[in-house]
């Protein structure tokens, strides 16, 4: 499937198989602080921004730290991974192949920051195959808004309706939809618990990216 002039990708859990690290991360933190691995807190810090599960985790738990400082902590847990051993998903190499030989623009729009997104696209060798990278924090809004597709677009200089939206996560998306573009769910067993919401919101979703092959 080429029919678009720009293709907006999530990173974790689109792209990279990356959504096992943080489950690790958080069973690691919340056993750090003394607590029990919590599904229902991992669930939901998976549809959230760092700035918001951090604001979440602490509300939840009562800590005292700072969102930045639990920002900074799950960072460091993180980066080794993504600097080793965090790999593409079966076919993403050659559907983004395809669509570089089809010249349609390509864009990464994540939540995680420079420091985890560029070792990991640099260990897969895709770091310049992508014409803009923009994050939530650049956004000033999470994924529950269609703000980070919006700057990706206008960075792309690619109207709207003419770009289509890969994503893992249920507010990705809706917010995609809502940004006036395609929105296509790609399979993660992290979203297992929000499949049918994702299959039934997406205007196409694919198991894995051999079927837009």
């Amino acid at each position: 499937m080429t029919d678009f002039k720009a293709a907006i990708f999530d990173m974790d859990g689109t792209l990279l198989d990356s959504m096992w690290v943080w489950l690790e991360v958080d069973r690691k933190f919340l056993e750090g602080r003394g607590l029990p691995m919590d599904e229902e807190y991992t669930h939901a810090i998976q549809k959230m921004d760092f700035a918001e599960a951090a604001e979440f985790t602490i509300r939840r738990y009562g800590f005292t730290d700072t969102p930045e400082m639990l920002i900074q902590q799950w960072n460091k847990m993180a980066v080794y991974e993504y600097e080793h051993a965090i790999f593409l998903k079966p076919f993403a190499r050659e559907y983004l192949t395809l669509l570089r030989e089809k010249g349609i623009k390509l864009a990464i729009a994540t939540a995680s920051p420079k420091e985890l997104y560029e070792p990991a696209l640099l260990h897969n060798g895709i770091y310049d195959w992508f014409d803009v990278i923009v994050t939530v924090a650049q956004a000033g809004r999470g994924k529950r808004f269609p703000d980070i597709y919006l700057l990706a677009a206008q960075k792309l200089n690619i109207p709207p309706k003419e770009c289509a939206v890969f994503e893992d996560i249920l507010p990705g998306v809706e917010s995609a939809k809502a940004a006036g573009m395609r929105s296509i769910g790609v399979y993660d067993p992290s979203s297992e618990k929000d499949l049918a919401a994702i299959e039934k919101a997406a205007d196409l979703f694919v198991r894995g990216f051999d079927q837009l092959l």
